[in-house]
């Protein structure tokens, strides 16, 4: 069953849909802030929408990288990465 939530990036409430459950949402929420936190504090002048794009190039290298590692017995972690990404467009 696809739920709202209410997830914070970045100081902004942003309301989400989701099939997932709430500890799994709150995961993810933390998961980008956690990425994007990292990027802030290299970039202290960093306007927002450059530290969400360079936080979603970063997560884009990180799973074609685990895409291409993977041989043809991976398509359960390629559903879970698929899963997490299609989780971080709800998101942002």
């Amino acid at each position: 069953m696809i739920r709202g939530h209410l997830v914070t990036v970045l100081g902004r409430e942003i309301p989400v849909r989701s099939a997932a459950p709430e500890e799994k949402v709150r995961e993810v929420e933390a998961f980008v802030n956690e990425r994007i936190e990292a990027i802030r504090s290299r970039l202290t002048t960093a306007d927002p929408q450059l530290l969400v794009t360079l936080a979603l190039l970063n997560l884009s290298e990180s799973y074609l990288e685990l895409q291409h590692r993977q041989d043809g017995s991976g398509s359960t972690l390629e559903a879970r990465l698929t899963s997490m990404l299609e989780q971080l467009d709800h998101v942002l």
